[in-house]
């Protein structure tokens, strides 16, 4: 069975960071959470004024940040004493579990930075468990290519490829399609997984609705979905994982399952113990 829209999401302008210029598809009020994706940010522009502050250090706990590049590039530090950076085509998938103090801060001064911020929940038995991180270079995303234009397969399986990122407990899908003008594709999804379209260029038909340039598309259920773009092309992220059906208790960079579990997470960080809390044995 084919999957259609069934709600079409303008991306919201707004700011986060040092006053850094976004547009917000999830996580605005529109579209607050879509159980396992708690945001998706698209960063995009070639005024240095609107990124350049970036994301100085900030906590997280709870959930899994992923950080997609277009274009430009992201230096990314952290309280475990990681440091690089992610290029253009890379991607950098983090599960923050009991807690990480990180941030990402433009490595350029200048030109077009261009970029995706998206968050997944962590099922309540992995929120504590120790943070890990998975970076995968450009080269090394599986490609496809053909008259439909290009498919980049970074988590999840198309067309019986498999992507590099992996042991993700929501069996996450993300393609990046970039349909050529007029181009067609085909896709199986998983029945059981959210899934949804972002549209981060052009226009296309996804099922029988269109959308547009920073629009949503939240999905019906099926096991397929077919995409054909306009005449200029287009570009699309494709997210599809397993929703988890838990409790959400979430505020700024905190996601548990209860109330209680926030104010811990708040007291750990206050006290300077957020980054050293042991992780469960469950991890």
């Amino acid at each position: 069975m084919n999957r259609h829209i069934v709600t079409t999401i303008n991306a919201v302008a707004t700011s986060d960071g040092d006053g850094v210029k976004i547009s917000r598809s999830i996580g605005s009020h529109f579209l607050p959470q879509l159980d396992p994706f708690l945001l998706l940010d698209e960063l995009k522009s070639e005024e240095a004024a609107d990124y350049i502050g970036g994301f100085p250090p900030h906590p997280h706990r709870g959930f899994e940040t992923v950080t997609y590049m277009l274009e430009g590039q992201i230096r990314h530090k952290d309280s475990a004493g990681n440091e690089g950076v992610v290029h253009s085509g890379d991607v950098q998938w983090m599960s923050a579990g009991s807690g990480i103090i990180h941030s990402e801060m433009p490595e350029q001064k200048q030109g077009r930075l261009w970029g995706f911020q998206l968050w997944t929940n962590l099922p309540a038995e992995q929120k504590m468990r120790s943070p890990r991180y998975q970076e995968i270079a450009s080269q090394d995303i599986p490609e496809l290519t053909g008259d439909f234009g290009r498919l980049r397969i970074i988590a999840g399986d198309a067309d019986g490829i498999a992507g590099p990122i992996t042991n993700i407990a929501t069996q996450p899908l993300l393609l990046d399609l970039r349909l050529a003008p007029g181009g067609e594709k085909s896709l199986s999804l998983p029945v059981q997984h959210t899934a949804i379209v972002y549209l981060y260029r052009g226009e296309a038909t996804v099922g029988d609705k269109s959308l547009s340039s920073q629009q949503l598309g939240h999905l019906s259920e099926g096991d397929s979905l077919q995409l054909k773009a306009g005449e200029q092309g287009a570009g699309a992220l494709i997210l599809a994982a397993e929703p988890l059906g838990e409790p959400i208790a979430r505020a700024g960079p905190f996601v548990m399952n209860t109330e209680d579990e926030l104010k811990q997470a708040y007291h750990d960080y206050q006290t300077g113990r957020f980054a050293l809390v042991a992780p469960s044995s469950s991890a």
